[in-house]
């Protein structure tokens, strides 16, 4: 059966089988190890997993083709949900030892990765993710503050997650070829990280600041908080400093104080 990319669906197949093999070798893959795959398409990363062994092995497809596909290709060696990673619940494998890889849709890459950190995902069952992004977007994934891609994105990633850069990959390992270079970034759960009640609270106040990334922060904060000069003395905030210049830990904080100004 063959199955031509869709456009629509932001499909682009990983063929280069020495990319495929970094990949897998980055998984680091365990007897005892439950995989997920989002995004398997034609499954060619698929068949190198299933040679390693996995305890289970779970692939997460949109495109009912490419299941077909999967399914008379692989046979019974995984579980296949023809479902949008978008609306999948990944409470719904209830397996320890998650390893989960992800060639994600680059149109929607960073709202499924947003998605899984500020849902109330039980990450304590995750043992690694390996995920493959647009370069520029795992640039600000792994944006440090002070430095021009840190942001919104960088501050909601590593709130749970410790994230590495493993290697970039070039277009040509892809058909269709995109026009983008992409990078593999590996990541792996917090022991310990900063307990916000309501991760909503998060996405609002770093939207917010953000937004005004160019402004000093007393404007966001003026914004956000009634109280806002209490909260600039408590926190020992310099309201000279832009968005960029504020540390993670301090818009977990916010985060958390909003919470209970409103609860």
């Amino acid at each position: 059966m063959k199955v031509k990319p869709k456009k629509s669906l932001g499909q682009n197949f990983l063929v280069n089988s020495d990319v495929i093999d970094k990949i897998v070798k980055c998984g680091i893959l365990e007897n005892n190890d439950n995989v997920v795959e989002v995004g398997p398409g034609t499954g060619n990363l698929s068949k190198e997993i299933i040679l390693k062994k996995p305890k289970n092995f779970f692939v997460i497809e949109k495109d009912e083709k490419l299941c077909n596909l999967l399914a008379e290709k692989f046979n019974d060696s995984l579980f296949i949900y023809n479902d949008d990673i978008l609306n999948f619940k990944l409470n719904k494998l209830n397996y320890s030892n998650l390893v989960i890889f992800g060639n994600l849709p680059y149109n929607i890459s960073t709202q499924i990765l947003i998605n899984w950190v500020l849902h109330d995902y039980n990450f304590t069952k995750i043992k690694k993710l390996v995920l493959m992004f647009q370069k520029e977007v795992a640039d600000r994934i792994l944006g440090k503050v002070n430095e021009k891609n840190y942001g919104r994105l960088s501050i909601i990633s590593n709130w749970k997650l410790k994230i590495k850069r493993e290697f970039d990959i070039d277009a040509s390992a892809f058909f269709p070829k995109p026009k983008v270079s992409s990078t593999l970034l590996s990541m792996v759960p917090k022991n310990n990280y900063f307990k916000i009640t309501n991760p909503q609270k998060l996405e609002q106040i770093t939207s917010i600041f953000f937004n005004q990334r160019r402004k000093m922060i007393k404007k966001p904060l003026n914004k956000i908080f009634n109280n806002s000069e209490r909260i600039i003395k408590k926190l020992n905030i310099d309201t000279n400093l832009r968005p960029q210049n504020l540390k993670p830990e301090v818009y977990f904080e916010l985060a958390e104080i909003l919470n209970k100004s409103v609860s």
